[in-house]
């Protein structure tokens, strides 16, 4: 799922392609991605673009008028531009909205179709999709503790919890806590002061770093390829291949639908974590060390 650098890539490319043009027509190809009746998909036809938002993950693109458009891309939901008047693909189109001078495509890869698009009238009526968590890179230390310890969650989903912190999801967040040297499991409660501050700093440093990375690796050209996995990242989608860092096997967990990848020597103070069910099946099979886990695939 598109997270907050790869949000704000698609505003920068969007930007200077839409914002002060007018929408000559709109499109649907998939009914269920509409999930708003009033005001109808047809009221943005004629209205100029004016400005473009990020509501959490969430796309916002601003008409006259106050009319806003609210994407959300989900898992694989995508934007593409293309020449002016190209057709919506057949499996994989959702949506075309053109413009005089070229057509920005939604497309979403896969059988379920999770994107929506929701039509609203009104800042009111817009603040209603804003999930409400602070702006990482806007707050102070303080106000950054506040927010995380104001539950006892673990730090992986107390950063990925869109009521807490906007935009951070399952990606990122790894990267984060890989850059913080915490354990993704780690209670928010129990932080030192010192811990608290080394997450913060993490948090700005890693969405800092890919921000403009994901900017400068597009340049001019509109991404094509906006995915949570990249080549450069430390630790999310590296499991047993060596951590930038230290050498050792990244490590991961996987509950419900997603998973934590963590290197247990920078993080967990060479312990490894295991999910419930592995746990359970593996019993005391289970190595509890990275020099025992070494041990047992040698053997």
């Amino acid at each position: 799922m598109p997270e907050l650098p790869d949000i704000l890539l698609y505003l920068h490319a969007l930007r200077g392609r839409i914002v002060g043009h007018a929408v000559q027509k709109v499109r649907l190809a998939s009914p269920f991605l509409l999930r708003s009746i009033d005001p109808p998909l047809g009221a943005i036809e004629g209205r100029t673009i004016v400005n473009l938002h990020r509501l959490g993950k969430r796309v916002v693109m601003e008409a006259d008028d106050d009319l806003f458009l609210v994407f959300h891309l989900m898992i694989a939901g995508r934007f593409r531009w293309k020449p002016q008047g190209t057709k919506i693909p057949g499996k994989v189109g959702l949506l075309a909205i053109d413009f005089d001078h070229g057509t920005l495509l939604m497309t979403e890869a896969g059988t379920r179709r999770q994107a929506s698009l929701h039509i609203v009238s009104g800042r009111d009526a817009l603040a209603q999709h804003d999930p409400g968590g602070v702006q990482v890179l806007e707050i102070t230390l303080p106000e950054f503790a506040e927010a995380l310890q104001s539950d006892n969650h673990t730090l992986k989903r107390a950063l990925t919890d869109p009521h807490v912190f906007s935009g951070i999801g399952n990606a990122y967040s790894d990267e984060i806590l890989h850059a913080a040297r915490l354990s993704p499991f780690k209670q928010t409660q129990s932080l030192t002061d010192a811990e608290v501050r080394q997450l913060f700093e993490a948090t700005r440093a890693t969405l800092t770093l890919w921000i403009e990375r994901l900017q400068q690796q597009a340049g001019d050209n509109f991404p094509e390829k906006v995915t949570a996995f990249h080549d450069e990242m430390a630790v999310h989608g590296k499991f047993g291949q060596p951590c930038p860092r230290c050498g050792s096997s990244v490590q991961r967990i996987v509950y419900a639908s997603n998973e934590a990848n963590y290197c247990a020597t920078c993080q967990t103070g060479g312990r490894l974590l295991a999910d419930r069910s592995l746990s359970r099946l593996l019993r005391e099979d289970w190595p509890k060390t990275v020099e025992e886990l070494e041990k047992r695939r040698r053997g």
